[in-house]
């Protein structure tokens, strides 16, 4: 089973993965945590993207998902196919709402266009945890050091991410992110335990 953690900058995602690894003597699972951008060197190229204000979105979009394409292959289906749950920090829906919010001034529906582009180098998730905050909140909270933590950027990507959940309501758990790290984090945990437990039954 495949289950992701998303959100905006901010939004506590990766300091959830953290509190679920420490837990992960709670869950009744063999669980594989990872997240993307990877540590690969397809990652490694990512992050210097990501810090260059005049990369070109389009080709940063192929950076993305030559790493996505990379972790699919070498960590997460092998985890799969060993029968383990695979919890990951960001993955494809990232790519739709973050990569999707770069490329409206050149595309129609941009968002459909990064998922066409992803369609033939994932596997989609069976579970997606959404911790949900305002845009500003997200900026603050990262310090929008980069130009993905910019709040008008976040906002676009919001706006993607809501998009993501009409569209696949089963998928996504919501969460509300904006109250305390305990508070979300405990809610994170019972949001897992109760995805695995319908899969059981």
């Amino acid at each position: 089973m495949l289950i992701t953690l998303e959100g905006i900058d901010g939004s506590g995602k990766t300091s959830a993965r953290e509190f679920l690894q420490e837990r992960r003597a709670d869950i009744d699972a063999t669980l594989t945590f990872t997240r993307e951008p990877t540590e690969s060197w397809y990652g490694e190229a990512v992050q210097r993207s990501i810090r260059d204000d005049e990369a070109d979105p389009m080709a940063e979009l192929f950076l993305y998902t030559a790493d996505h394409a990379a972790h699919l292959a070498k960590t997460v289906q092998p985890a799969l196919d060993r029968g383990e749950v695979v919890v990951s920090d960001r993955y494809s829906d990232s790519r739709y709402a973050y990569q999707g919010a770069t490329l409206t001034e050149r595309l129609d529906d941009s968002l459909e266009f990064v998922r066409e582009i992803h369609q033939p180098w994932t596997r989609p998730p069976d579970a997606t945890i959404y911790l949900d905050v305002d845009a500003e909140t997200g900026a603050e909270r990262s310090g929008a050091t980069n130009k993905f933590e910019r709040v008008e950027q976040l906002r676009a990507v919001r706006e993607n991410y809501e998009r993501l959940l009409a569209e696949e309501p089963d998928r996504f758990v919501r969460i509300d992110a904006t109250r305390s790290p305990d508070a979300v984090r405990t809610d994170v945990l019972d949001a897992i335990e109760t995805v695995l437990e319908k899969r059981r039954q």
